[in-house]
């Protein structure tokens, strides 16, 4: 299993070196594509459930603003598509994790998207799942840079 998470990590490491022009926190593979530098990996571990969570117990959000929220927070290092978002609310809904409600729902026009007290419990779940993987990945982020640059 090591290996396997070796293997994203240096993708993610030689992605991280290329700065889009005028994307400040933007990676590029080749070709000019936008990638995300925390690919598979942090996904198959829940880290976007866990961010979506940790948002919007701080207030209510919709999907394209936790979209923002997240490429912000993460300087764009982590991208989101809509088309991962909007699923992913739509199972944490139906999970009974979050309730959402229409900003006017006559208009259906952004749907905003609360933590339930199931939603708390599975967030705090989540922290305490991803917290060892998100340690893991720095300590070997900083091994990878103390060999390369001897720092």
């Amino acid at each position: 299993m090591a290996e396997k998470s070796a293997e994203p990590l240096s993708e993610a490491v030689a992605e991280a070196t290329s700065r889009a022009p005028g994307a400040p926190g933007r990676t590029r593979r080749q070709g000019g594509r936008p990638s995300d530098v925390f690919g598979g990996e942090m996904r198959r571990r829940d880290l976007f459930p866990l961010l979506v969570l940790h948002l919007i117990r701080e207030e209510p959000s919709y999907g394209n603003h936790l979209i923002d929220s997240i490429e912000g927070m993460t300087q764009g290092l982590v991208s989101v598509n809509p088309n991962t978002m909007y699923p992913l609310l739509r199972s944490l809904e139906e999970r009974g994790l979050i309730v959402g409600d229409w900003e006017h729902p006559d208009r259906r026009t952004r749907r905003f998207y609360s933590i339930t007290d199931q939603g708390e419990a599975e967030y705090g779940r989540l922290r305490t799942e991803m917290e060892p993987f998100l340690d893991s990945a720095i300590r070997s982020i900083g091994l990878i840079k103390s060999e390369v640059y001897g720092s």
